[in-house]
Order: C-alpha cells, then structure tokens, then sequence
C-alpha cells in the first residue's frame, strides 16, 4: 500500500522494476523521472553486468516519462552514453561548479558525480522560470534577447554535508534541495507528475512539495522508505521546508 501525503504518493519498498510497472498501471506517464541509483562503487556494493542492468532500467523509466534525469559518476554514466533509449534524445550532461568547494585541490579536478538529462522530442523544457521579473516582462514584450538554455552546470554543493545541513536526514549520500530544483523546475510546471523510483531521502518529493508538483517515490530499502515519509509529513505546500542558503 501507497501511503499520500500532499500529492506524493510513496510506495511501500519494492524493487525499482516493480515499482515502474507498478506506476504504469496506475497512472500511465509522467512529464519527469529521477534516476539516481547506486553508482557501482563503494556503498551500494559492485554488480559486473551493472552497464546491463541498469541499462534495462533506464529503458523502462524512459517508456513512462518525458524527461529523465540519470545520475552516477562521470566514468560510470558515460558508458550509458550509446545505450540512451532511441525514444529519447540527448539534452544535457549536467555538472557541478561550486566556487566554495572546501577540496584542498585546486585547478583541474575530477567531478564527483555527473547527471545525464534525456527527453522525448515533444517533450517541452521551461527556461522561463528561472527568468527574474525585469527579465520575464521582457519577454511578455517580445524584447528578451536571450533565453536560458538546458541546465548543464549548477552552482551548488552537490551533496547535504555541513552545507545544507539543515536538510540532513541520515541519508549517506542526501541530495540537497537546490540541486533537484533546478533540474525539476527545467523540466515540469506546476501539477506535473514525477517520478522517483530509487527516491533515497526524498529529495524529490520536497522539490515537489515546495514547487506545487506531484510526486511518486519509491525506494528498496525499509529505512529510507520510513525516512521520506517522515520527511513528507514534516513538508508541507503551506509551510515547506527550506533549503539551507548556499
């Protein structure tokens, strides 16, 4: 049984395949899914056909949904790069520059992870919404010179650490809530459906929350199925909670 809370619908733990057959037999397609699955490294363990498998998965979450966002580490995910579903095109390869970055690296350095965004040719994007109000008068003028294109570089922590800290649940590997905005809000307008079979913490159905979407999130694990609908009880459209500044 689905437990709803505020338009997110969160799945009792079951395996992400179950959990999108299960989505489309009750509700068919969604404008956005999130796939951010174990990276096959360190936590989460090592599977020696995870290309294959994960490939499989792709291919099923792209036959629900017009933009999918799927995320891993940059060596990981590139592999990935000539098995996208053919109905989807490529749109962006999204990282990460954060001017603030605590490493004691300098200069060139490796990105931790990385995030591949497909869509259905149809599919529509919504730049305008990260217009400021000079900007979106403008336009409503027919004087914009200039339109944001696809994210593909968010400047932000990319994971809740003493940044963000505010959010923090548990999660080992908690995405923060600015960075699911950006690409949520790219991708969706308000009462669009999102989908987030492997959901973590939640992440995104705060996003949703906070941004009027709905959502459906699932996850194998038991605690992180207890986690989000803690966090989904705690988050509300009339009292949301709030990022930390970064």
């Amino acid at each position: 049984m689905a437990t709803n809370s505020n338009n997110v619908d969160v799945y009792d733990p079951q395996d992400v395949l179950d959990a999108v057959a299960r989505f489309r037999e009750t509700h068919g397609r969604c404008q956005c899914a999130i796939l951010d699955p174990w990276y096959n490294k360190g936590v989460g363990g090592v599977r020696d056909d995870y290309v294959e498998y994960m490939s499989a998965i792709l291919a099923e979450i792209a036959s629900v949904a017009d933009h999918v966002y799927f995320w891993g580490f940059p060596e990981i995910v590139a592999l990935f790069m000539e098995r996208l579903p053919k109905t989807h095109e490529f749109v962006a390869w999204l990282t990460w520059y954060y001017k603030n970055n605590p490493s004691v690296i300098r200069g060139w350095r490796s990105a931790q992870q990385a995030c591949i965004h497909i869509k259905t040719p149809d599919a529509r994007m919504y730049p305008e919404h990260f217009l400021n109000e000079a900007q979106l008068e403008k336009k409503a003028q027919g004087k914009l010179r200039y339109m944001p294109g696809p994210t593909s570089v968010i400047e932000s922590s990319l994971l809740v650490g003493f940044v963000g800290r505010k959010e923090q649940t548990g999660h080992k590997s908690q995405k923060p809530v600015p960075v699911y905005e950006q690409i949520i809000r790219m991708a969706t307008t308000e009462g669009d459906l999102v989908f987030d079979p492997m959901c973590g913490s939640g992440t995104t159905g705060e996003v949703c929350l906070k941004h009027g979407r709905r959502a459906v999130l699932n996850d194998i694990e038991p605690e992180y199925v207890e986690m989000t609908r803690n966090r989904m009880e705690r988050c509300t459209p009339e009292e949301p909670l709030q990022a930390a500044l970064i």
